[in-house]
């Protein structure tokens, strides 16, 4: 019975288009970087969030060994150790801020967030690549940040810290994008990788070691599972753009939002309040708008659109 059933999912999957194998891609990929997030909210029960992000850093660079073995050194060579290092820096901070967003926000507000990095890109282009940018864009971009600002509640409840620190870490992920985007045309992907694990292990090891918590087995085994699903993520996210054209994947990332919003309510209680859902819905309309209006212009979508946080 169960043979049957694999087989008959295996001719329904063979028989879907480019495009709807890629959504399928890109739903695996919201469904796990929505888990990653509740499993370090849960972690973060009995461990701070810089130790957290610190464990993340660690594993992801123990990772990366192993393919070392094979490429050995030509896999880490490099004619730009300086650029490497920014990214590493940038890198570090935008992963800190990201986990600390996850830890002491709601799960759907540090989702939401997230999906500010396409505003930063749009203005860090403009500024600094001199990349013409349109009224509509500017407009769209503007209504994000309007988003933004209402979900900061303004006049109507305490000010929340950790919504500053999350964007810091949209931002710092719209920098790294800019970054990798100038690594990648002279450097290998494990290069990039291990210079950014050991920047990010080294230099949150301070902070980790100042707030350090002896971690319990369960905890260590949830923060592998954390390594494992986020290593699942990028690996539906790569399957899904290879698959399908962006700008047909865009509106399927924001599915981490609801996803988000379900393990929020499931595993914490969390019920977003109206500012939160206006100011979420403002974010998700103007980066959408933003994706197909380049699509339309004919310009690439960039992958992802959409970064879980900490995904720096």
């Amino acid at each position: 019975m169960a043979t049957l059933a694999l087989e008959r999912c295996r001719a329904r999957v063979a028989n879907l288009s480019s495009n709807q194998l890629g959504i399928l891609w890109i739903l695996g990929f919201c469904l796990c970087s929505a888990t990653v997030s509740a499993l370090i909210k849960i972690v973060s029960a009995g461990m701070p969030s810089m130790q957290i992000a610190f464990i993340r850093a660690l594993l992801g660079f123990i990772v990366i060994l192993p393919f070392l073995a094979h490429t050995g050194r030509a896999g880490i060579m490099t004619a730009r150790p300086g650029a490497h290092l920014i990214r590493g820096l940038i890198g570090t901070a935008g992963l800190a801020a990201g986990f600390y967003s996850i830890v002491h926000l709601e799960l759907a507000e540090a989702t939401a967030i997230g999906f500010t990095k396409p505003l930063f890109i749009i203005v860090l282009a403009a500024l600094f690549l001199g990349e013409v940018v349109r009224a509509r864009r500017w407009s769209a971009t503007a209504v994000g940040f309007i988003g933004v600002l209402i979900m900061f509640r303004p006049g109507v409840g305490a000010f929340e810290p950790a919504m500053v620190i999350g964007l810091i870490g949209a931002l710092a992920g719209a920098l790294v994008s800019m970054t990798i985007r100038s690594l990648s045309r002279s450097e290998r992907p494990t290069a990039i990788l291990f210079y950014f694990g050991l920047t990010s292990s080294l230099i949150l090891a301070i902070p980790a070691a100042m707030v350090w918590q002896t971690p319990s087995l369960l905890e260590l085994l949830l923060m592998v599972l954390v390594g494992a699903v986020a290593s699942g993520s990028q690996l539906c996210l790569i399957r899904g753009y290879h698959a399908a054209e962006a700008s047909a994947l865009a509106p399927f990332e924001y599915a981490m939002l609801p996803i988000a919003m379900l393990y929020g309510f499931a595993l914490f209680g969390e019920i977003p309040d109206l500012w939160a859902l206006l100011g979420a819905g403002l974010i998700v309309l103007s980066t959408l708008y933003i994706a197909r209006r380049e699509a339309s212009l004919g310009k690439p979508v960039q992958a992802p659109r959409v970064v879980p946080p900490g995904g720096a």
